[in-house]
C-alpha cells in the first residue's frame, strides 16, 4: 500500500466540498495513508457561455480529470454521478459509490406559491430536463440558459439577473446553502437526473489498493439505485440531448424504479414505474427503458 494517494476534483466550490468528503471519509478509515487533493480544469469549466447539450454534454466535466487519471498523475477521480456517460474509458472503472444525498430538485427564489398563481417569472437552468418539467408544471413561466457553477447561478438568483433557479438539493446541502431552498420538487413533480446526489470515486482498473481503499465508503444500495437510473440513461443514449428523469428507491428490499421521458415543450410525456429485486438493478433499468421506447419514447429523444 502506498502512503499517499492523489485525489483529483474539479475546482468548483461545489466539487472541491465534494471531494474533500470523500478525502475526509478515507483519513478517517486509513489514518496512515495520505490523501492529497488537486485540482484539473474540465472543458465544461472552462465554457460557461453555451447550454451543455450544445457542445459535447456530460462527457465535458470528466475528460481530463479521466486523462489524468489514466496518466496516474492522480489516483482517484471524484465527480458529480450524474456528471459521468455510462460508458468508461479503456482501463478506467467505477471504484465506489458513497451514500447518496438527496436526489431531489430545489427551487431557488420566489416560493412555489408564486409560479403557481402564474405569474409571469423567469426561471434559469441549463438543464433540458428541468426546463421540460418547469413547462410542464407551470406552462405561463419563461425558461432561460443558466450556465455557471452552483455559486454563480445562485448569484444570478441574489441579483435578480433571473425570478428564480432550479438546483440539486444535494449541491446546496454539500456547500451549506440548503436555507436558499424555497420549495423542494417531490418525484411526481419533478423527477432528477439519473445519479443526482450520488458521488463517483473513479479509479484505474489495475490499482487494487485504490479499489481496496474506495471499497470502505462503497454504499451497495446507493449503487444499486445509479446502476437502475443509468441503466435507462444508457439504454436510451439521451445525455444531455434528452429531457430524462429516472429515481430509484429502495422500500421492504425492492427496488423501484421511476423514469420519465418528455417532449422539449412538457406538453407529452411517457412515465413508467418498474419493481424488483435489489440485486436486478441492470434488468430493472433496461425494462424500464424499453417500457419508455413501447410508449413512444423515441420521438422525443430525437429532440422533439
Amino acid at each position: 500500500m502506498k502512503s499517499e494517494f492523489v485525489i483529483g476534483t474539479r475546482g468548483s466550490l461545489l466539487a472541491r466540498s465534494q471531494t474533500e468528503l470523500v478525502a475526509a471519509a478515507l483519513r478517517s478509515a486509513f489514518g496512515d495513508v495520505a490523501f492529497r487533493v488537486v485540482t484539473v480544469r474540465t472543458s465544461g469549466d472552462a465554457i460557461a457561455d453555451q447550454a451543455l447539450h450544445a457542445v459535447g454534454g456530460k462527457g465535458l466535466f470528466t475528460k481530463e480529470l479521466e486523462d489524468a487519471l489514466a496518466d496516474r498523475r492522480i489516483d482517484l477521480a471524484v465527480h458529480s454521478l450524474k456528471d459521468l456517460p455510462t460508458q468508461f474509458p479503456r482501463g478506467l472503472v467505477l471504484g465506489a459509490v458513497p451514500t447518496r444525498e438527496d436526489p431531489r430538485d430545489a427551487l431557488i427564489g420566489p416560493d412555489i406559491s408564486q409560479l403557481q398563481s402564474k405569474k409571469e417569472l423567469t426561471i434559469g437552468t441549463c438543464s433540458l430536463r428541468r426546463a421540460a418539467q418547469l413547462r410542464r408544471l407551470f406552462p405561463h413561466v419563461r425558461i432561460v440558459d443558466l450556465r455557471g457553477n452552483l455559486d454563480t447561478r445562485l448569484k444570478k438568483v441574489s441579483d435578480a439577473a433571473v425570478d428564480a433557479a432550479v438546483l440539486a438539493v444535494a449541491g446546496l446541502r454539500r456547500i451549506g446553502l440548503a436555507d436558499r431552498i424555497s420549495h423542494t420538487f417531490a418525484p411526481d413533480q419533478m423527477l432528477p437526473a439519473p445519479g443526482q446526489g450520488a458521488l463517483a470515486v473513479e479509479i484505474r482498473a489495475d490499482d487494487p489498493n485504490a479499489a481496496e481503499l474506495v471499497h470502505t465508503i462503497h454504499c451497495p444500495r446507493s449503487f444499486a439505485c445509479v446502476t437502475a437510473e443509468r441503466e435507462v440513461l444508457r439504454r436510451l443514449e439521451a445525455g444531455c440531448h434528452a429531457p430524462l428523469g429516472a429515481l430509484a428507491e429502495v422500500g421492504d428490499g425492492q427496488l423501484r424504479l421511476r423514469a420519465r421521458v418528455l417532449s422539449l415543450d412538457g406538453r407529452r410525456c411517457c412515465e413508467t414505474q418498474v419493481e424488483g429485486s435489489l440485486d436486478r438493478p441492470t434488468e430493472i433499468g433496461g425494462e424500464a427503458a424499453a417500457r419508455l421506447l413501447e410508449a413512444g419514447a423515441a420521438e422525443f429523444l430525437n429532440g422533439s
